[in-house]
């Protein structure tokens, strides 16, 4: 397998509920580090989310591997930043037989 180019520097954030003081919570996204991934967008679909359509894009993110367990191994309900852009993490799973990287697949323009 030929190494991918890890290019671009994401963010992995975890949300956070915290009470609200109001019989509520609120949701605040902490940043877990920085990882070296490769972006390749996938796809995309208009989906009705709260009454409006809204337009989703699939991207293919590529990271190396982390233990299972280990803060710096992404997972569902986690999402990467770039700026203003949010990737929301749908799964996650080894690409290679060795385990050195890791396949993540996520949408972007959910939340």
């Amino acid at each position: 397998m030929t190494p991918p180019n890890l290019n671009r520097l994401l963010v992995l954030e975890e949300a956070v509920r915290t009470p609200d003081g109001m019989g509520g919570v609120s949701l605040v996204w902490q940043p877990l580090g920085s990882l070296w991934t490769n972006l390749d967008a996938r796809g995309g679909a208009e989906r009705l989310l709260g009454g409006r359509e809204v337009e989703v894009k699939k991207f293919r993110i590529i990271t190396r591997a982390a233990p299972f367990g280990a803060p710096s191994r992404p997972r569902p309900e986690q999402r990467f930043r770039e700026g203003a852009r949010v990737f929301d993490i749908l799964a996650v799973a080894e690409l290679d037989g060795a385990a050195q990287y890791l396949e993540i697949w996520a949408e972007e323009g959910r939340t």
